[in-house]
């Protein structure tokens, strides 16, 4: 005898899981959400630390356009979820930008109008502004949502239109950091989907951080009669005939479900089989992970000359390299966040954040014993805020430390730690799963692994799996 019985089982309460529900429970199926961990949100959470609350994972929502917009990826969230626009209380970014050289030396500035960055290309790259209109158009007519579409690389394709590396490798980078689960490349379909997220539609931000996205998630979630258990992840996926016959919790006890859907990514969820699948997790396990320093100011950035770029994309090298950190950390490339450089219509952050996300190495991290971990935090939160303010307005340092409250950093075994992610992959798997389907007949993915990026991606993720693989079959 069995715990519980449901129509679909979801494994993880992240942004994809939770729009899998709500999708599933809108049509009136038995669903709950079953999470490790005691807050929602997965990659895309929060957590509070001395009466503060810091957002973990959202620098910005991309996708955002302005109301009215049809068509588009958060247009089509918004239908399928039935949440008013207002409810997310998006503002839209200031402006953004790629900085490349030592000291920033060449500049690529945009915003949510594409028409900011299609004029910086042709003025800084005249030689190019065939090839780049070219793979504009390309990007623009691809079918990026396509579930059965060839993989391709990224690299080879923009190659055919982009000849100059220096414009190549600026495009690459905002796209790569804020997506990419594969090294020094990426598929094209995912290139895609970023190169839309980014420069085609924009960033935005809810004054209040990412709290409010998963609060209208929950609320619609209960609302829509989805039932949600977390501290209880699921341990083993038991398998019979091929088909999930039973998800075993963590604390022992047993349930079924008719339909089983797991964000928790393709190398976890195949660890999570019994019989094992461990050749296959490994086998497309991710390397990609970063750490990310976040430091609290009494003021806002622009009281010393910070007010006008929203994000920072920026490589000091002759060539970006986008890869696994050699050492603990590579501050040699990364992302400045300052989450205060957002158009928030009249009101304000109370205090000033000041973020700076490089990649890292996620064994190096782990191998180390505690003191060792704390003291290399200390150090490459230093070293990567170095690094990072070479691309702003010089500040002296007595000025910044008479100004700071407090910092916080993360690491790639906080990542391991918090989402389960295996190597702590922000991304995931490099090789994703675009239909979802796993070799068990009634297990999908969704969120990261399925290939659908960013948070508005992840829940788009969640919503295409639940219609394809339970509410069409179902003819709900």
């Amino acid at each position: 005898m069995k715990d519980s019985h449901y129509d679909a089982a979801i494994i993880g309460a992240g942004m994809s899981g939770l729009a899998a529900g709500i999708r599933l429970a809108h049509f009136g199926k038995k669903v709950c959400i079953f999470e490790r961990h005691n807050a929602p949100g997965g990659l895309n959470s929060f957590y509070s630390l001395a009466g503060r609350k810091f957002d973990v994972g959202l620098h910005a929502m991309t996708n955002y356009v302005p109301a009215g917009v049809k068509g588009t990826p958060l247009t089509k969230l918004l239908r399928q979820l039935r949440i008013d626009r207002d409810e997310f209380a998006l503002c839209p970014q200031k402006q953004s930008k790629v900085s490349f050289g030592p000291k920033g030396e060449t500049t690529l500035k945009f915003t949510n109008d594409f028409a900011v960055l299609d004029a910086e290309v042709v003025a800084r790259f005249p030689a190019q502004a065939d090839g780049w209109r070219k793979l504009v158009q390309l990007v623009k007519s691809y079918d990026d949502v396509s579930l059965d579409a060839k993989p391709l690389s990224a690299r080879a394709v923009v190659a055919q239109h982009l000849t100059d590396p220096l414009l190549t490798d600026m495009i690459f980078c905002p796209v790569m950091y804020y997506g990419s689960a594969q090294e020094r490349d990426m598929e094209f379909g995912q290139f895609v989907i970023m190169f839309k997220a980014l420069f085609l539609e924009g960033f935005a931000r809810p004054l209040d951080g990412v709290r409010v996205i998963i609060r209208v998630l929950l609320e619609k979630y209960r609302q829509a009669g989805g039932e949600r258990r977390m501290k209880c992840g699921v341990s083993k996926i038991i398998e019979e005939q091929g088909r999930v016959a039973v998800l075993q919790l963590d604390d022992g006890t047993e349930i079924t479900a008719d339909h089983v859907i797991s964000s928790a990514g393709y190398p976890e969820t195949m660890r999570m089989c019994e019989p094992a699948r461990a050749a296959e997790a490994a086998a497309n396990t991710g390397a990609l992970s970063f750490c990310e320093t976040i430091s609290i100011f009494r003021q806002a950035p622009a009281t010393w000359g910070w007010g006008d770029d929203t994000i920072i994309f920026f490589n000091d090298s002759p060539r970006f390299e986008y890869a696994a950190a050699a050492e603990l950390v590579d501050p040699r490339s990364g992302v400045i966040c300052i989450p205060n450089n957002f158009d928030y219509a009249g009101g304000e952050l109370p205090e000033g954040i000041f973020r700076v996300t490089c990649l890292a190495n996620y064994a190096k991290w782990a191998a180390l014993p505690e003191p060792e971990y704390q003291a290399a935090k200390q150090q490459w939160l230093g070293a990567m805020q170095r690094s990072a303010r070479r691309f702003l307005p010089a500040v002296a340092d007595d000025a910044l430390a008479a100004n700071l409250l407090t910092t916080d950093m993360f690491t790639p075994r906080t990542v391991r730690k918090f989402t389960g992610h295996l190597n702590g992959a922000i991304y995931g798997a490099p090789r994703k799963v675009r239909d979802g389907r796993t070799h068990l007949s009634n297990l999908y993915l969704c969120g990261t692994d399925q290939g659908f990026l960013g948070i508005i991606g992840a829940m788009l993720s969640g919503i295409s799996m639940a219609n394809y693989h339970i509410l069409q079959k179902s003819g709900t």
